[in-house]
C-alpha cells in the first residue's frame, strides 16, 4: 500500500502498474468530465442564483485559469514531495470542494468552489501522467498505458454533457458537482492500495520566485486570451495589458530557469526533437480541435434543435473513434513509426474539419458524422504524442514533461477557442447584416441576436419568428464551416510540422534515462 518508488529504483510489477494505470485513468475521467459538465448545468445554475454576466464568465473560466496556472508548480511539488501524496491531496480537495456546493447560496460561493476544483485538478492531472511514466519499466507497455490514459480523457470529455444533462434534468444543478464526491472517495481508496509512492531522484531546486512568476504569468495570459474571446475582438486594452505583462513574467520565468543549474522546470527538454514534436502536436491540435468541437456542439443545439443530452449522444461517434484510435495507435506506431501515425492522425482530423466546409448541399448531422469520426481519429492519435513527450524526457523529469504536456493542451484549447471562436463570431455577424428578419427588430434585441446563435434561437422562439431562426441558423452554419476550413488547414500545417520535427527512426519503445 505504501510501496516507495523513486526514479532510480523502479521495482513495480507489470500487473500492479496496470492496476495503478486503471486507478489513475478513472480519476482522470472525473476531472475531464468536470470540464464539460458545467456547460449543461450553467442555465439551471444561472436561473437559481441569478449571477451577473461577469460572474457567469468567472464561474466558467476560473477553473481553467487556476488549473493552468498551478500545473507547473504542482508537478514540481509532486516530484519533490511524492506523487502519490499529491494525488491523494488532489482527490481530497476535489471531492470536498464538490461537496461544498450544498452550501452554495450565491454566485461568489460557486466561483470559490470552482477555484478549489481547479487546485485539485492541477494536483491530479499532471501527476497521473508522470506516475504512469515512472511505474512502467518497459517503454512499449508505457506507450500502451498512455494510450489508455488518452482514450479515457477523450471519453470523459464526451460523456460529461451526457451525465450532466441527465443529472440536471432529473435532479438539480448541484448534482453535477455532487457526482464527484463518491467518485473521488473511490479514487482515494483505490489510490491508497494500487498507486505506489514515487518521487524524482533529482527534482531540482524549489524556487518560490519561479512559482510566482509562472503562476501569475500563466493566469494573466490565459485571462487575456479568454477576455479577447469573450469580447470577440482584439481591440481590448485590458486584454492586451494582461497579455503583455503575463508574457513578460513567463519570459522571466524561462530565463530564470535556463540560468539555474538545477531548475524547477527544465526547459532543456526542448532540445530533444522527440519531446518538442509531441508538445507541438498537443498544442497545435488542441488549438484547432477545441474550437471546432465547441462550434459543432453549439450548432447541434441551436441550429439542429438538439437537447443537451441528445447533442451529447450525437458526439458519441467522435468519442468512440478517439478511444479506438488511441488504443490501436501504439501497435501501429511499432509497425510504421510513431511520427507517421501521429502526423497522419492529425492530418485526418484536419481533413475532417475541411469536410465540414466542402460538404455539398445543406449541412446536416448525418453528413457531419464522417467529420466527427475523422476528428476523433486525430484526437486518438495524440496518445502517441503523450508517448513521445514522456519517452523524450528522462524519468527524473517526468513531472516537468507532464506539466508541459498538460499546459500545452490547456493553452492550445483556450487560444484556439478564443481566436477561432472570435473569427466565427465576426463571420456570423457579417452573415446576418443582410437579414430582413434582423432589420425588423429594435436595436437592443437586434444587438442581442447578433451577439450569439444562442440568443438568436431564444429570441426567435420567444417572439415566434421562424424567419429569424432560419437566417440566424444559416449565418451560424456558414461561419462554422469557414472557421472549420481555417482550422483544418491549420491542422494540416501542424501535421507537417510534427512530421518534420520528430526524427525518422524514432521508436516509442526507446526510453530516456
Amino acid at each position: 500500500m505504501s510501496t516507495e518508488l523513486t526514479t532510480e529504483s523502479p521495482t513495480y510489477s507489470s500487473r500492479r502498474a496496470w492496476l495503478a494505470t486503471a486507478a489513475l485513468s478513472a480519476s482522470l475521467l472525473v476531472i475531464v468530465m468536470d470540464m464539460t459538465i458545467l456547460n449543461v448545468a450553467l442555465p439551471a445554475l444561472s436561473a437559481d442564483l441569478t449571477p451577473s454576466a461577469d460572474q457567469v464568465l468567472w464561474i466558467v473560466d476560473v477553473y481553467s485559469l487556476v488549473l493552468a496556472g498551478l500545473l507547473v508548480p504542482a508537478a514540481a511539488l509532486a516530484d519533490r514531495w511524492g506523487r502519490k501524496r499529491m494525488l491523494m491531496t488532489g482527490y481530497a480537495i476535489f471531492g470536498l470542494a464538490s461537496l461544498l456546493v450544498l452550501f452554495a447560496e450565491s454566485a461568489v460561493m460557486v466561483i470559490g468552489i470552482r477555484v478549489l476544483l481547479g487546485i485539485g485538478g492541477a494536483f491530479i492531472m499532471p501527476t497521473t501522467l508522470s506516475t504512469i511514466r515512472v511505474v512502467f519499466t518497459d517503454a512499449r507497455e508505457r506507450a500502451r498505458a498512455l494510450a489508455v490514459w488518452a482514450s479515457i480523457a477523450g471519453i470523459g470529455a464526451a460523456i460529461g454533457p451526457l451525465i450532466g444533462g441527465f443529472l440536471v434534468e432529473h435532479f438539480s444543478w448541484q448534482s453535477a458537482f455532487l457526482v464527484n464526491v463518491p467518485l473521488m472517495a473511490l479514487a482515494v481508496i483505490a489510490g491508497l492500495f494500487l498507486i505506489p509512492e514515487s518521487r524524482s531522484a533529482d527534482p531540482g531546486v524549489w524556487d518560490w520566485t519561479g512559482v510566482l512568476l509562472s503562476f501569475t504569468g500563466m493566469v494573466l495570459v490565459m485571462w487575456a486570451v479568454k477576455h479577447f474571446g469573450a469580447q470577440a475582438s482584439l481591440l481590448v486594452p485590458a486584454g492586451w495589458a494582461a497579455l503583455i505583462v503575463g508574457a513578460g513574467l513567463l519570459a522571466l520565468f524561462v530565463r530564470r530557469s535556463l540560468r539555474q543549474n538545477r531548475p524547477m522546470m527544465d526547459f532543456d527538454l526542448f532540445r530533444n526533437r522527440v519531446f518538442t514534436g509531441g508538445i507541438a502536436a498537443a498544442l497545435g491540435s488542441m488549438f484547432a480541435m477545441a474550437a471546432a468541437l465547441l462550434l459543432l456542439a453549439q450548432w447541434l443545439q441551436a441550429v439542429e434543435g438538439s437537447s443537451p443530452i441528445r447533442a451529447g449522444v450525437q458526439l458519441v461517434p467522435l468519442a468512440l473513434a478517439a478511444a479506438i484510435a488511441s488504443l490501436v495507435a501504439p501497435a501501429l506506431a511499432e509497425r510504421i513509426g510513431p511520427r507517421t501515425v501521429i502526423a497522419t492522425g492529425i492530418a485526418l482530423a484536419g481533413l475532417g474539419m475541411i469536410i465540414v466546409y466542402v460538404i455539398p448541399g445543406e449541412l446536416h448531422y448525418a453528413s457531419a458524422v464522417v467529420s466527427l469520426c475523422l476528428i476523433g481519429i486525430g484526437m486518438g492519435s495524440l496518445a502517441i504524442g503523450s508517448a513521445l513527450i514522456m519517452s523524450g524526457s528522462p524519468e527524473d523529469r517526468a513531472g516537468n514533461a507532464a506539466a508541459m504536456e498538460e499546459t500545452s493542451y490547456e493553452l492550445g484549447s483556450v487560444i484556439g477557442v478564443a481566436l477561432l471562436g472570435s473569427i466565427a463570431s465576426v463571420l456570423y455577424r457579417q452573415q446576418l447584416d443582410g437579414s430582413d428578419a434582423i432589420a425588423a427588430l429594435d436595436d437592443q434585441v437586434g444587438d442581442a441576436v447578433r451577439e450569439s446563435i444562442g440568443s438568436a434561437s431564444a429570441t426567435a422562439e420567444e417572439m415566434g419568428l421562424p424567419a429569424l431562426a432560419r437566417d440566424a441558423g444559416a449565418a451560424f452554419t456558414e461561419s462554422m464551416q469557414i472557421t472549420s476550413l481555417v482550422g483544418g488547414f491549420l491542422m494540416l500545417g501542424v501535421a507537417a510540422a510534427v512530421f518534420a520535427l520528430v526524427p525518422k527512426n524514432t521508436r516509442i519503445d526507446a526510453a530516456q534515462h
